[in-house]
């Protein structure tokens, strides 16, 4: 209600009533004014009321929710059910337009708006955990591994001549799958192990990147976040390789927003050297549903290059998932957040090294990981072996016990993806020391969820290495 309308509203219910919900929607209404000014993440989370208040006060600027409206077009934000209307707070004409996925549309103002406000927060987001040098985002419809694909295609609109992407090892199915879909040659980098942590191999690398002429590498391909016995790239130094050859570098940081050390290494790869992009899924890092991705970066130009190379308008519900929950948890709720999650992985950390060790196993040393552990199974293998028991049985155990993103990861596995043979398939490397079983401390995880995990894990254990005709 505008101010004319509370002045009506005294002669109704008089002053003093009036007064007083004049004085609360103000409240309400300044946290929109400072969002709108600032347009900055707030350091405290809003209520639900505020945070509905203003979605409906957005979805009231879009064409197909003006009173009297008609709409003779083929797209209309027509919804038939009321039920999907309301979840999606009566928002129908998603984002963006048909040449560029950032573009403002004419018939949804409120939507375009809440579009932007949503990437303000996100940059301010980044920049909070620590990518300081970041310069702009966008947030995509799409989830990682879709996003990788644009953002490979928009860099192939300028380096026209380049068809190889240099992709250090990482056995995930979608970085390699975005590559091969984007009519791109991979040309695979094997790692080197280190102890029990897998890592970059440099020295291959530079002597790789030497084989080609500059102009023919589309960019390298690092990663950041992955499972253990893996380690993060050294992006550093690869963003100091990619300066020195100019060539691309593009960054696959998938659930890495939750690690300040990941962080610190994508400030300082931008402080150092060259990195384009770096992209990040929003389920993994902001708890919302599967579906959208953000890609950020220092120069604004290739950022805005990626959302024209999408075709066509998208859904906004994944900005919308990203919108209201930053407005919700606020920073301090996030960082919160982020705190605990780094006491959780301590936790784990000690939890699961105990009970390694009270099976004649160990905890993997991965140091450079800060949110992935594994333990080793090779000893559990054995016995299992002479059982006639499968190790990649234990995994499916503890599915069946609600024990969810644990990895059972074999030595000798092999796999072939787009016509590509990968050898000891899960482990990153051809051969690996030993099967392992991982698990994360990721961002919403809580200890008590360590303790039950630990306790059903030891059980499964204990009943998988029972001779076949001990099993209950």
């Amino acid at each position: 209600m505008n101010e004319k309308c509370f002045e009506l509203t005294e002669r109704v219910i008089g002053k003093a009533y009036t007064r007083q919900a004049h004085d609360a929607r103000r409240r309400q209404e300044q946290l929109i004014k400072i969002l709108l000014e600032h347009r900055k993440w707030p350091q405290v989370g809003w209520d639900e009321q505020t945070i509905e208040l203003f979605l409906n006060e957005l979805s009231l600027m879009d064409s197909n929710n003006f009173l009297g409206n008609v709409g003779v077009g083929e797209r209309e934000a027509r919804i038939v059910s009321r039920l999907v209307s309301r979840m999606r707070y009566h928002f129908g004409h998603g984002v963006g337009r048909s040449g560029d996925i950032a573009a403002l549309q004419p018939k949804a103002a409120g939507s375009s708006l809440m579009a932007r406000l949503t990437e303000c927060m996100v940059l301010d987001l980044i920049k909070t955990t620590g990518v300081t040098r970041a310069k702009a985002c966008i947030i995509l419809p799409v989830a990682t591994g879709m996003t990788l694909l644009l953002t490979l295609l928009s860099l192939r609109v300028k380096r026209t001549k380049a068809k190889y992407v240099l992709w250090p090892r990482v056995d995930q199915k979608s970085c390699f799958k975005a590559i091969c879909s984007a009519g791109l040659t991979p040309v695979i980098i094997p790692n080197k192990l280190v102890g029990d942590e897998i890592q970059t191999n440099m020295d291959e690398l530079s002597k790789i990147c030497k084989q080609y002429h500059p102009d023919e590498i589309l960019c390298i391909l690092s990663t950041v976040s992955c499972f253990a016995p893996r380690a993060p790239d050294d992006i550093v130094g690869i963003s100091s390789l990619c300066k020195e050859l100019g060539i691309p570098h593009v960054s696959n940081n998938a659930y890495g927003l939750q690690s300040s050390k990941y962080t610190h290494l994508l400030n300082e790869s931008i402080r150092i050297g060259r990195l384009d992009v770096f992209i990040q899924s929003t389920d993994k890092n902001l708890l919302v549903p599967v579906g959208g991705a953000i890609a950020a970066g220092p120069n604004k130009e290739v950022i805005e290059s990626i959302g024209k190379t999408y075709p066509g308008r998208a859904s906004a519900t994944p900005a919308m998932d990203v919108f209201v929950t930053l407005l919700h948890i606020g920073v301090e709720g996030y960082q919160k957040l982020l705190r605990e999650r780094k006491e959780n992985f301590l936790y784990l950390k000690e939890r699961f090294g105990k009970l390694a060790l009270d099976n004649n196993e160990r905890l993997l040393e991965t140091k450079n990981n800060t949110i992935s552990l594994g333990m080793s199974l090779g000893n559990i293998k054995k016995i299992g072996d002479k059982h006639g028991k499968d190790i990649k049985f234990l995994g499916s155990m503890l599915f069946s016990r609600c024990v969810s993103g644990t990895r059972v990861v074999l030595t000798n596995e092999k796999k072939t993806i787009a016509d590509h043979k990968f050898q000891g398939y899960g482990a990153h490397l051809d051969e690996y020391t030993c099967p392992y079983l991982t698990a994360a401390a990721a961002i919403g995880m809580d200890k008590d969820e360590v303790d039950v995990f630990v306790d059903r894990l030891q059980k499964a254990i204990s009943e998988f290495i029972k001779p076949p005709k001990e099993v209950s």
